[in-house]
């Protein structure tokens, strides 16, 4: 029996623990989670969720790396 789940990041599907939450799950792809926007299954996710959101099978995110400059 396995704990891993396959979801959608970004069009490419990626593998996690069934308990990841969404800021260990950004780390693990090399994303700093204070530099990032997320969408998650259509919604844009606001960051006060994100550590109470756990990855589930078919799930769908869009990251988006926030860039500064001018």
């Amino acid at each position: 029996m396995t704990n891993q789940i396959a979801l959608q990041v970004n069009g490419e599907t990626r593998n996690c623990s069934t308990e990841t939450p969404l800021p260990e799950l950004l780390k693990q792809l090399g994303l700093n989670p204070r530099l990032v926007a997320v969408e998650y299954n259509g919604e844009i996710l606001h960051k006060q969720f994100w550590e109470t959101t756990q990855m589930q099978e078919g799930d769908i995110l869009e990251v988006v790396t926030i860039v500064g400059g001018g």
